[in-house]
């Protein structure tokens, strides 16, 4: 048995009958009263995102995950489509599990799948990865890195914020646990 105290990202459990994880956690000591947990977990059955509260100390039913390498093959359709590196076993994933991530992979990527039995119920993508930039605003004569900020759409269909000296087959680097652009790749 875990306790609230073991609660961390990535962290699955199971509670009143349905199985979570966690996807932010945050302790909290008020000055006044007992301490708490205040959570965002992923319902694992249906992918809905909840917030709950624990109170510090309370009991929880942890669920060991298995976390094995792929290798991201291609996309068909709302199926992604996954190598695991030691057997070479083929398996889909669909976009509902993949959920944002799916903007962050590329072809021939080395992932991880957190799989509960023989159900994949998360990814793990690298923390920085590189994409294209192959739609923006021209960039202007005179703008500088201090400038301002523009939208762009990423090879993967990624829609983030970069500066206005980035044009389109740029390619840059962003951080997957934030969705924001790092810097311009050579």
């Amino acid at each position: 048995m875990a306790t609230t105290a073991d609660i961390r990202k990535g962290f699955a459990f199971e509670y009143e009958g349905k199985i979570y994880l966690v996807i932010d956690f945050q302790h909290v000591k008020p000055g006044k009263g007992g301490a708490f947990v205040r959570t965002k977990l992923r319902n694992l059955e249906n992918g809905n995102i909840v917030d709950m509260t624990f109170d510090s100390g309370k009991s929880l039913n942890e669920i060991k995950l298995e976390r094995n390498p792929f290798q991201f093959l291609y996309r068909d359709g709302e199926e992604y489509v996954f190598m695991n590196n030691e057997t070479f076993e083929q398996i889909s994933v669909g976009e509902d599990i993949l959920q944002e991530k799916k903007f962050y992979l590329k072809e021939n990527m080395d992932v991880t799948l957190l799989s509960v039995g023989d159900r994949v119920i998360d990814i793990d993508v690298p923390i920085f990865v590189e994409l294209e930039i192959v739609e923006t605003e021209p960039g202007v004569r005179g703008n500088t890195v201090s400038g301002g900020s523009k939208p762009a759409v990423c090879d993967t269909g990624l829609k983030v914020t970069v500066p206005l000296f980035l044009n389109v087959g740029d390619k840059i680097r962003i951080d997957t646990r934030t969705g924001e652009y790092v810097e311009r790749v050579q």
